[in-house]
């Protein structure tokens, strides 16, 4: 098969590094791609947006297959615009990508089908916010509806967190028309974790669980970004959770779409929080999550593009997805600045020494060949990741591995998964007295 990756990202190059390892495939292509995708596929010279340009280079090199990594393409209508053309692809329908690229859809759309989440308003403007906020008290969360580029989404913790909130979306309209609107809604307590699946419109087959660290900062401290790291399994989920996700969840929103004339094909991901008062649903996205898919991607023990070329058809041909018992677990490696204005153009070294680890991949999100020197050219530049056969295992062996990387504004976090990790042993401690 000949297949097209949409995207340039370390989710991407994820991607790219999996279909590549399959005996189905022929030919790889990646548009527009990074210079550590270049390993595994031939770069396209078009941007992910562009997508006449995208449906044109997929009809006339006769791609069999297409598969779109980030959500801007989709919620253009880059799946309409091949399906008129009689191209396959694995992704959402404009209209199917509303529960990313609409923050208010998607909480209608979950009131409207018993999905359980947040109460919510949908507000226009700094007063009507005001009074929203007012009425679910401190802290409280402030979502822009449209896209954000995993930023759109800020938690202010007292009155003048708040008027400075207000100046960001409405004064400075920092996010464009994506902030025109704003969902606020109460604050939940809890652990996040991801969920994940491939759908082919009708059914859907899970994927690991995984949980990714959306906070610049340890502890969770700092403004959110696209994810500074992951980790699959979870870790966090107690037994029956994954199977209330997909009952409660998945399946709902499946069925839902389709009830609505939409069904919905790709990958669907469920943000879910574990509250007191049981599991609520923080957001949709609509393609897999970056950093969670990096881990997925290295734990998955299965052929991934016979399976997503099925789905692209709208019927699955296996009945579930097969993951290793290995944990995995990401480190994103950032440029100074991030995620306001990351520095770019600084030399990189130390890629070759941590990938000759044993378990380790490192996977690129914004890097450049500059002059034969490969370069900062992102926010997030870098994933380092690892397998091993258990969580600790693997975050050592990804941390030891990004130390061998270097350029003078690195930046990181150095508590992914330390929690989780608490957590478990605690757990195994008290089970063996």
């Amino acid at each position: 098969m000949r297949v097209l990756v949409v995207g340039s990202g370390g989710r991407e190059h994820a991607l790219c590094w999996k279909l590549a390892q399959s005996p189905e495939l022929g030919d790889l292509f990646c548009a527009p791609g990074n210079p550590g995708i270049e390993s595994v596929a031939d770069l396209v010279p078009i941007a992910a947006d562009e997508i006449q340009k995208l449906a044109d280079f997929a009809a006339d090199l006769k791609i069999d297959l297409t598969v779109v990594g980030p959500e801007l393409p989709l919620t253009l209508g880059i799946a309409d615009e091949f399906a008129n053309r009689g191209l396959a692809l694995f992704g959402p329908s404009r209209e199917a990508a509303r529960l990313e690229g609409s923050k208010v859809f998607a909480k209608r759309f979950m009131k409207e089908h018993g999905i359980p989440t947040a109460e919510f308003e949908v507000v226009l403007d700094a007063d009507q916010a005001s009074k929203a906020a007012k009425r679910f008290g401190f802290p409280v969360v402030l979502k822009a509806d449209g896209l954000a580029a995993g930023k759109g989404v800020v938690i202010p913790r007292n009155d003048e967190e708040l008027s400075e909130a207000f100046d960001v979306f409405f004064s400075e309209r920092r996010f464009g028309d994506a902030g025109a609107r704003l969902v606020v809604e109460e604050f939940l307590e809890g652990e996040e974790v991801s969920l994940m699946a491939v759908v082919d419109g009708q059914r859907f087959l899970p994927l690991a669980t995984s949980k990714d660290y959306k906070r610049i900062g340890d502890d969770d401290q700092g403004p959110n970004t696209g994810g500074m790291g992951a980790h699959s399994p979870a870790g966090v989920l107690a037994r029956g959770d994954a199977k209330k996700i997909l009952d409660d969840v998945m399946q709902p929103v499946v069925a839902g779409m389709a009830a609505h004339g939409n069904p919905f094909r790709g990958f669907l991901y469920a943000g879910i929080i574990l509250t007191p008062d049981g599991l609520r649903v923080l957001e949709f996205n609509v393609r897999l999550g970056d950093p969670e898919a990096q881990p997925l991607m290295m734990r998955m023990d299965e052929d991934l593009l016979p399976v997503l070329a099925s789905g692209a058809t709208g019927r699955f041909e296996k009945q579930r997805l097969d993951f290793q018992k290995a944990a995995a677990a990401c480190i994103v490696l950032a440029a100074q600045g991030y995620p306001g204005s990351p520095v770019l153009g600084e030399p990189i070294e130390g890629i070759a020494t941590a990938s000759s680890r044993e378990g380790v991949e490192v996977f690129h999100g914004g890097t450049r060949l500059e002059e034969g020197r490969l370069t900062t050219a992102g926010g997030r530049v870098l994933n380092v990741c690892a397998t091993a056969p258990d969580l600790r295992g693997a975050l050592q062996q990804a941390y030891q591995a990004a130390e061998e990387i270097r350029w003078s504004g690195k930046t990181f976090r150095s508590d992914i998964g330390r929690r989780v990790l608490m957590a478990i042993e605690g757990a195994a401690g008290e089970a063996s007295r």
